[in-house]
């Protein structure tokens, strides 16, 4: 069964107030929710915080939805304001440094964060692990939240560029541009340090 047609048959039951459609909503995007809040935010408080907001405007709002195509960016629409929101606040940069584990998606990553490993590495290929894996979270936390965004919704919760681009409310160019530069400067971090990826974002 496919994505829409499943959306299309919950939308169904929650417009009829089935009880339990809810409940199934819940556990079919809570936990994406979670992580897409948890790697924008880098707080679990704040990622909380952002499937709580999110939930409670679509209990609010989700009846009204009449195309079930368009679940996945409403949603994702709600969560990113939710997030942008601890930004203004002065919530939006982590206390802590979260791992790399914490930071990547549970199912198959984009090769933008792939970092190699091995079963029986040597200390000296953990050592230049550790390195990496320090540098991709340093390169996903210091992109600029406008990019990390586009990033996030496109490469890690696997939106399409149409689908972000209605989330974000932007022209589909410009998600785009975005992403082709998210991109760019997390590979130029990686390859060239922090200072070349500030170059390359001025």
């Amino acid at each position: 069964m496919s994505r829409a047609v499943s959306d299309a048959e919950l939308l169904d039951r929650i417009r009829s107030d089935d009880p339990a459609s809810f409940d199934e909503f819940v556990r079919r995007y809570g936990d994406r929710i979670y992580g897409f809040g948890l790697r924008m935010c880098g707080e679990r408080e704040d990622a909380r915080d952002v499937v709580q907001e999110t939930l409670i405007k679509a209990f609010e709002s989700l009846k009204t939805l009449h195309e079930p195509r368009a679940l996945r960016s409403w949603l994702y629409r709600v969560a990113s304001n939710a997030c942008l929101m601890k930004r203004r606040k002065g919530k939006f940069e982590p206390k802590r440094e979260l791992s790399l584990e914490e930071l990547m998606p549970a199912g198959p990553e984009s090769a933008v964060f792939e970092v190699p490993d091995s079963a029986s590495p040597s200390p000296e290929a953990r050592a230049e692990l550790g390195e990496t894996r320090a540098k991709v979270r340093e390169a996903i936390r210091t992109l600029p939240p406008g990019y990390r965004i586009v990033l996030l919704l496109r490469d890690i919760e696997q939106l399409t560029t149409h689908e972000v681009a209605e989330a974000l409310a932007l022209p589909e160019t410009t998600i785009k541009m975005r992403l082709h530069r998210a991109r760019l400067e997390v590979r130029r971090y990686l390859e060239h340090g922090p200072r070349a990826a500030a170059e390359g974002a001025s």
